[in-house]
């Protein structure tokens, strides 16, 4: 079995993302909202804080009750000093996130989860970056992306869809969903559903990408494959994710 490692990747990406901040003139700054300390949520606020500190880029990190939401982010987004806000999802009660998002100003959202965003999603865009880090080919492929969330599926086929690729929207109620995923040589799996992708619905030598999150999308079966390719979980999706965030930060701030 191969794997895609995104944390080389990330580590990678990093050095060029340090030399791009140290040439601006002022810190750039990143406004993350929250509304519950989720397990998950509160190891990518971690992970997001660090890697801030590490290129250059403060990160404040700030815990709204769900009904202030909306005024803090647009007073967020008030402040010149302030180049990205995101809010980390989901949110406890999910009616609110629809208002939260079209609360941040387009030339401020980093995460790229509004319609007409001038960034790019960082979790479509760290797999595209993941992907072309080992020269996965996509242009004769048939690419299954099983999940058409807001986050990651949806977006992911967007972006991939326009450049041309052969792509496959599957989502939870679709049909025929096992012989669709088994006749694709790339699958990339973002459900939400742990473990759902099993061995039998992966042919032979495929790509699989995992952005599952917190816990794998793969059955245990799909361990005992030493022909696929896969994304470690964690460690492949994750850090990705998060060098695209502030990729788009730095592309905010002029970098």
């Amino acid at each position: 079995m191969k794997l895609l490692d995104g944390i080389e990747v990330a580590d990678y990406i990093k050095e060029r993302h340090i030399r791009q901040s140290a040439r601006l003139s002022v810190m750039p700054k990143l406004v993350i909202f929250h509304d519950a300390k989720t397990p998950a949520g509160a190891a990518y606020l971690r992970a997001k804080q660090n890697y801030g500190q590490d290129i250059g880029v403060e990160v404040l990190v700030q815990e709204v009750a769900t009904e202030d939401l909306i005024q803090q982010i647009e007073e967020a987004g008030a402040e010149n000093e302030v180049l990205g806000i995101i809010v980390q999802l989901p949110l406890t009660d999910p009616a609110y996130t629809e208002k939260a998002l079209a609360a941040i100003p387009h030339h401020k959202d980093v995460d790229g989860l509004r319609a007409q965003e001038p960034y790019q999603s960082a979790t479509a865009k760290g797999i595209i970056w993941l992907l072309a880090a080992y020269n996965v080919e996509l242009r004769s492929k048939k690419i299954a992306i099983i999940g058409q969330g807001k986050l990651v599926g949806a977006p992911l086929s967007d972006i991939l869809e326009s450049s041309g690729y052969d792509i496959d929207r599957i989502d939870v109620e679709s049909d025929h969903i096992k012989s669709r995923v088994l006749a694709a040589d790339i699958i990339i799996t973002a459900t939400g559903v742990p473990e759902h992708l099993t061995s039998a619905m992966v042919k032979e030598g495929a790509i699989i990408v995992d952005a599952g999150s917190p816990i794998s999308e793969l059955g245990p079966d799909l361990a005992e494959r030493r022909d696929i390719t896969k994304t470690p979980n964690p460690g492949g999706v994750g850090p990705m994710t998060v060098v695209a965030l502030f990729d788009n930060v730095l592309l905010a701030a002029g970098a």
